[in-house]
């Protein structure tokens, strides 16, 4: 398994905003997750103006999908320029994760830098199928 400064440095070389056609950008966030297995998959962001864009965890989940895994041990996101920051995953994020692997809910540890992590459920302590049952 990688150190946590091994997962935010994976997730930081992919870091590389830039332009793409008419006004709409990618690459402004980057994510790192690590599989129960212990494959590493990366995304980044793409922001388009008609709200078809996504988040760099669904970028990477999506690779880890692709790949035929669910369960997430860790994951990071990060941004910025001269000075990285850690983000913590957006709510629809914390949903896609625990949708795609509900385990990933109880074993899933998010970074929110390089010393410090959180189970899923700490930052989702009410997924939606507590209200609208788990066949939803």
């Amino acid at each position: 398994m990688l150190t946590n400064r091994e997962l935010i440095q994976r997730a930081r070389a992919v870091l590389n905003p830039r332009r793409l056609s008419r006004e709409n950008t990618a690459g402004d966030v980057a994510c790192a997750l690590q599989t129960a297995a212990g494959n590493v998959y990366l995304g980044v962001c793409i922001d388009v103006g008609s709200g078809m864009g996504f988040c760099a965890e669904h970028a990477a989940i999506a690779a880890m999908i692709t790949a035929g895994e669910t369960r997430i041990a860790r994951i990071v996101a990060v941004w910025g320029d001269d000075t990285v920051l850690v983000l913590p995953p957006c709510g629809r994020c914390r949903e896609f994760m625990y949708a795609v692997d509900a385990a990933n809910l109880e074993v899933t540890d998010v970074l929110l830098g390089e010393n410090n992590a959180v189970k899923l459920k700490e930052l989702l302590p009410h997924p939606y199928t507590e209200v609208w049952g788990p066949n939803t």
